[in-house]
């Protein structure tokens, strides 16, 4: 059969120790891209939150330092350094080194816990080229140094000191982040800020030595400082309503409120389990659902506010904003990285609390309980006259039409995995586009000017626009609720526009509408952003391409006297085969792949850019004004 290798006990191997971490990091940490890189700094943060759910903790520092490593300070308890005569090593090391290892497997050290399955802290030790762990606690001040998961020293007493708290500082290992080493402040800004809020009274603080950048977060409103925060972009039309107690020993905190933003109806649900978010949702979410749904169907009835049918869920969470945070015993969670909870417990617990709670604050508030079926009522009302319209008005004669937009160029290639499609900024470069691409594969889809601004828009707004018409009739599945992936004729999705402040603008409009009305195409990875040189160094027949200034200074270097630099102010000033040699050729070619790391702060982004409130976006661009001056360089 070509391959006569015997498969027998000599292939069966054990890995010791923190091997398996070492050997396949993304089990244990999900990547080994940015989103590793920053699931890091969770791990150890995770073990100080844990400290101030436990009561014994009241704040968590984390400084991203000018040697690439991170510290993360508490003032907890401090991890144990008694030495353990069973395992002939330190608690300390122990915690630090071994998998399946810590305080959290019993109800006695710690009856909550987010770093509920003992390898968050010794998996960030074993992909760290060096940490330090430094431990306060009876007085005394101890540390032990490691490198790639082993010990370098025996730990060791350094001090005295009458405060306690753990102190770990760590250098991530360039071996196994090869795509970056580079910690985005903004990431951790955003995680630390919701670990702040749901944990009311807790300090929680951040600094970039970096840059000099710092932010502190407290909060004494809690969950409801949350919804309020997320909502600050939009206008809601109620108080937020708060939800706090325990059932079937869960401890249960809910905040929601519904915006009058009919032009952007998506929901804002946010979840979360002993603080840890949990992006894909779980059982405490389904139960969050199911007991909104039925009571505010119960309340329209009892009360004649609905005059037929029922509301199905996506009436019932249109534009409503909600943060759901549960805090319970040995959570379940589907993958190590903890995206999804899977405890049954949890749905009957929040779907009982919910029913109750909800029914009782719509007895006590009537005027906002009819307010809210009101606005039910009127999503309801959309939704059915949608379904009647969809197959004469909508699918038929708007996205189902079989005649493709005249502008595009489409590929020979039928097959969805091998086709690409560019959307590209302007005729000119639509031009260079068509002639320089692969025909085989590639397609080109020019655009005419910046499009809709679908933040501000609804689906029937959006096909009265001729542009995103042929967006959405190039790509295929449709729009809003109805996307279907399944659908779609090409799996790579590139927007191709110039290195200006108008082509980061109709990036952004273009990024909003695939976010928005065809979020299926982010999450499935086939949403690229082309990047294309910024300038061409050359002397002769010789040139390189350089994609900023120091590449552009090194190429000057490189050519020597008498070179000469052109910089692109678009991509029309790009000949056929320039575009092709730089941007477009899957040999050479450089891109950028959207993807979700944070969605409550991916939600936020869009809607502060994108939104109706100038101030925010006023305040966002005065922050980002460097960035913004580069662009226009």
């Amino acid at each position: 059969m070509g391959n006569e290798h015997v498969y027998d006990h000599t292939d069966i191997e054990s890995l010791k120790g923190l091997e398996p971490v070492r050997l396949r990091p993304g089990m244990y940490i999900g990547s080994t891209d940015a989103r590793g890189l920053h699931h890091l700094v969770y791990e150890v943060v995770d073990n100080s939150i844990d400290e101030i759910m436990a009561g014994f903790a009241t704040k968590v520092e984390v400084e991203i330092n000018t040697d690439g490593s991170v510290t993360v300070i508490d003032d907890g308890r401090g991890i144990p350094t008694g030495f353990k005569e069973e395992e002939g090593k330190s608690a300390l090391e122990i915690c630090l080194t071994s998998l399946h290892a810590g305080g959290k497997f019993d109800a006695n050290s710690y009856k909550i816990s987010g770093g509920l399955h003992g390898v968050g802290v010794s998996a960030v030790t074993a992909l760290s080229i060096k940490l330090i762990a430094t431990v306060y606690r009876e007085g005394k001040i101890w540390t032990q140094s490691y490198k790639q998961g082993i010990p370098i020293n025996e730990v060791e007493v350094i001090g005295e000191s009458d405060r306690t708290g753990t102190t770990i500082q760590f250098w991530p290992d360039g071996e196994i982040f090869k795509e970056t080493l580079e910690f985005d402040y903004n990431t951790l800004r955003t995680r630390l800020q919701n670990q702040a809020f749901l944990n009311k009274n807790a300090t929680v603080s951040i600094v970039d030595h970096r840059t000099g950048k710092s932010d502190v977060f407290c909060y004494e409103g809690g969950v409801s400082e949350f919804v309020r925060y997320l909502n600050r972009t939009r206008t809601p039309i109620h108080e937020p309503i708060h939800m706090e107690g325990s059932r079937d020993d869960i401890m249960i905190d809910i905040s929601m409120q519904y915006r009058d933003d009919y032009s952007s109806d998506h929901d804002l649900i946010a979840s979360f389990v002993n603080t840890i978010h949990t992006p894909d949702g779980g059982t405490h979410l389904t139960g969050f659902r199911t007991a909104l749904t039925k009571t505010i169907n119960d309340y329209a009835k009892a009360n004649n506010l609905m005059k037929e049918g029922s509301f199905e869920g996506t009436d019932v969470r249109e534009g409503l904003t909600a943060v759901i945070s549960i805090k319970m015993k040995d959570p379940q969670f589907e993958g190590q990285t903890k995206g999804k909870l899977g405890s049954s417990i949890a749905q009957s617990a929040v779907t009982a609390f919910m029913n109750e709670k909800l029914a009782e604050y719509f007895l006590e508030n009537p005027a906002v309980a009819t307010l809210i079926v009101r606005k039910c009522a009127i999503a309801m009302e959309a939704r059915v006259a949608a379904r009647k319209a969809r197959d004469v008005t909508r699918r038929k004669s708007v996205l189902e039409t079989t005649t493709l937009p005249g502008k595009l160029a489409d590929c020979s290639e039928k097959d969805p995995t091998k086709c690409e499609l560019y959307i590209v900024e302007g005729d000119s470069a639509g031009g260079s586009a068509k002639q320089g691409r692969d025909r085989h594969f590639q397609a080109i889809l020019p655009l005419r000017g910046k499009i809709l601004n679908v933040e501000k828009s609804n689906v029937h707004k959006l096909l009265d626009s001729e542009e995103i018409k042929n967006l959405a009739i190039a790509i295929g599945g449709g729009l809003g609720p109805d996307f279907n992936v399944d659908e779609i004729r090409y799996h790579k999705i590139v927007i191709m526009t110039d290195a200006d402040v108008d082509g980061a603008h109709i990036g952004t409009l273009l990024l909003t509408l695939f976010y928005r009305q065809m979020r299926p195409l982010i999450d499935h990875g086939y949403v690229y952003i082309a990047m294309p040189p910024l300038y061409r160094v050359y002397r002769g027949k010789r040139e390189i391409y350089a994609y900023d200034e120091e590449e552009m200074l090194a190429a000057l270097e490189e050519i020597g006297k008498g070179a000469n630099v052109s910089r692109y102010k678009g991509l029309g000033e790009m000949n056929p085969q320039q575009l092709w040699d730089t941007t477009m050729n899957p040999e050479s070619r450089i891109m950028k792949k959207i993807s979700i790391a944070d969605g409550i702060a991916a939600d936020n982004l869009f809607s502060v850019l994108m939104g109706s409130n100038v101030e925010l976006r006023r305040e966002f661009i005065i922050e980002h004004a460097e960035e913004v001056e580069n662009l226009d360089a």
